[in-house]
């Protein structure tokens, strides 16, 4: 079977990780003014960020909500979870979800173990999720919605808390209500930010914490001499943004921004209207003064999209376009780029074609093939999610669908990429096309007409 296989893999040009991907045609010419946020746009956080807001967290938990001492012998598992996933707030179940509201079976975990496919299919009466208990579009949970979705980076040390906590409470036999403890873990992480103390951690050792800020500052630069306007909207506070735009590009930086908003309490900032622009100034005192225009060189706090586009001096000629930076993204692809990768999927897509080819004999010979065929693939399966992560794969599929992660990213982004340092690779008058993806019912190379090579794989495993 392998002396076939090599006929089937083709020679696949590697990806380079710094390339921008497009769901929607997009041109720069276009974009005259930049938005960014700060977290994990212009500032990249380094490892020991996620392990800081867990041990805060977690000893929270502790000493506030008297939760018992032995959780301090957990300690933040990196490669746990991944983005995107949900958490089932009732069952204590943290799993992936495709696009399509199935659950991938493999990737049920309760705690830190595994939850058997029968075992899930019984709880759920299926795989299947129905929509009105999922969350909502911003992934909060509200009433009757119990499926919480982590879209957030910072989300990841929640998720591992959460799966900490309950494998604690497990392994003694101790009862407990999952609801209050999802809840618990949600407000210590919450904490953890609100309360400042993540903050005054980075600002007090800011080069443990935060790198790659060269890159950030030489977007922002050739943004600046390309005579681009740009605004800054994030949630953190002004101190600590100051703090680390200061370390990123220096003193000045907030001349390279023709607005500035903190703690703007996203996402409610894009759909809430109640919450007026507060003037912060350089010391953190707010005024109390009405906000008729947001000027250049002031700092404002809280807002509402609606007050933004009425008092900004800024003309949105084409309307938004969205860019997400996916961090993940570059991890993913060199090993998308890897030999091991690209052999397995094309054997799994071979495997797959000849299945569906070889189905409609129904004669005992085909049909012992095809059976032998269904088991060799159904064991391939964990494969391509092992390569990724051993617990929940990739961030962007399952098994053969896309994640529900993927859904959202393909419907809200017209472009996504690593990181805003991929910004340098392109001039400012290109032009990005989305990949044109055939829709099932039109024709495609495979298996309509198919290479030689197929045929005569399919020859030689069928007699």
């Amino acid at each position: 079977m392998a002396v076939y296989l090599r006929h089937l893999i083709p020679d696949i040009a590697s990806t380079d990780p710094d390339t921008i991907f497009a769901n929607n045609e997009i041109s720069l010419r276009d974009i005259e003014i930049y938005g960014f946020d700060y977290d994990y746009t212009l500032a990249f956080y380094s490892k020991h960020l996620h392990t800081l807001i867990f041990n805060i967290a977690r000893d929270i938990l502790i000493t506030q909500h008297r939760y018992p001492e032995g959780l301090r012998e957990y300690e933040y598992i990196a490669d746990f979870a991944v983005r995107g996933l949900h958490y089932d707030v009732q069952k204590a179940l943290l799993m992936k979800i495709d696009a399509f509201h199935y659950i991938q079976l493999g990737t049920v975990y309760r705690g830190l173990n595994p939850v058997p496919d029968q075992e899930v299919i019984a709880m759920y009466e299926g795989s299947h999720v129905p929509l009105d208990i999922m969350s909502d579009f911003y992934g909060k949970s509200s009433q009757g919605h119990t499926m919480k979705q982590f879209m957030d980076i910072f989300s990841l040390p929640e998720m591992t808390l959460l799966s900490c906590v309950n494998d604690f409470f497990m392994r003694h036999n101790i009862d407990y209500e999952p609801v209050h403890l999802y809840k618990d873990v949600k407000v210590s992480i919450r904490d953890v930010h609100v309360k400042g103390i993540m903050y005054r951690a980075v600002e007090a050792d800011i080069d443990k914490y935060i790198c790659y800020g060269e890159e950030s500052h030489a977007v922002l630069k050739k943004l600046s001499e390309h005579g681009k306007k740009m605004f800054l909207i994030t949630n953190s506070p002004f101190d600590f943004v100051n703090r680390g735009m200061s370390y990123i590009v220096g003193k000045d930086w907030r001349d390279l921004f023709d607005i500035v908003i903190v703690q703007a309490d996203k996402p409610s900032f894009f759909n809430d209207r109640r919450k007026p622009f507060r003037q912060v100034t350089d010391k953190g005192a707010l005024l109390w003064d009405r906000i008729h225009k947001l000027e250049k060189g002031n700092i404002y706090k809280q807002g509402n999209l609606y007050e933004f586009l009425d008092l900004a001096d800024l003309t949105l000629k084409h309307g938004w376009r969205t860019g997400a930076i996916i961090p993940e993204l570059r991890k993913e692809i060199k090993i998308m780029n890897t030999e091991q990768y690209v052999h397995m999927t094309t054997w799994l897509q071979a495997l797959t074609g000849l299945i569906e080819q070889m189905q409609v004999h129904p004669d005992p010979v085909s049909q012992a093939v095809v059976h032998e065929w269904i088991k060799e693939r159904e064991a391939m399966k964990p494969q391509t999610k092992d390569i990724f992560n051993a617990q929940f794969g990739s961030l962007f599929r399952t098994y053969h669908n896309p994640t529900y992660f993927s859904r959202r990213l393909a419907r809200f982004a017209d472009i996504y990429m690593a990181s805003i340092s991929c910004l340098l690779d392109y001039d400012f008058k290109h032009t990005f096309f989305p990949r044109r993806s055939p829709l099932q019912h039109e024709s495609t190379f495979w298996p309509q007409h198919r290479p030689a090579s197929f045929l005569v794989l399919l020859e030689a495993l069928t007699f």
